[in-house]
């Protein structure tokens, strides 16, 4: 009798303040067509389906110095009005697999300031620890909130 093993999952949730007005941040974060404005590890990015709202699938081309050289990823929820993204990675040459990240936007208790958190689950995969893969995830996921953050407040500055 063949016995299947579970998954083991793993997940973070990384949080970052910006000294940028909501609406700035939120214009720049949702749009699923281009996250090429923010995110360094993205060489390009082309809409394979929708018009990037809900349901819009992108292939992303990352970077060469990546482990991998592209990603598919499926926009499963886009909410102007609480500023809610949600995103699921559902093909690609990497090892994030079964990825689903969910992205908030709040006004920060300080004026004029923003919180975005993001959090997500992944699966380990096999030969990697939950360490490792939450090590990972988190140092990509923190590297593309610290860029929205200095493209958001660039933006303030030459306003």
């Amino acid at each position: 009798m063949k016995t299947s093993q579970k998954q083991h999952v793993c997940g973070s949730t990384l949080v970052q303040t910006i000294n940028a007005p909501l609406p700035l941040v939120w214009s720049i974060l949702r749009r699923f067509d281009n996250p090429k404005t923010y995110k360094q590890f993205v060489k390009k990015c082309e809409l394979r389906s929708g018009d990037g709202g809900e349901g819009s699938v992108r292939e992303v081309t990352v970077v060469s110095d990546f482990p991998a050289s592209f990603s598919l990823e499926r926009l499963d929820e886009l909410d102007d009005e609480s500023h809610v993204m949600v995103i699921s990675i559902i093909g690609g040459d990497h090892r994030l697999v079964n990825y689903r990240s969910k992205t908030m936007v709040f006004v920060a208790t300080e004026e004029e300031k923003t919180v975005v958190e993001e959090s997500y689950v992944v699966d380990v995969p096999e030969g990697n620890t939950d360490e490792e893969t939450t090590l990972f995830a988190n140092t990509i996921v923190k590297c593309n909130l610290r860029s929205l953050a200095k493209l958001s407040e660039k933006m303030v500055e030459l306003t």
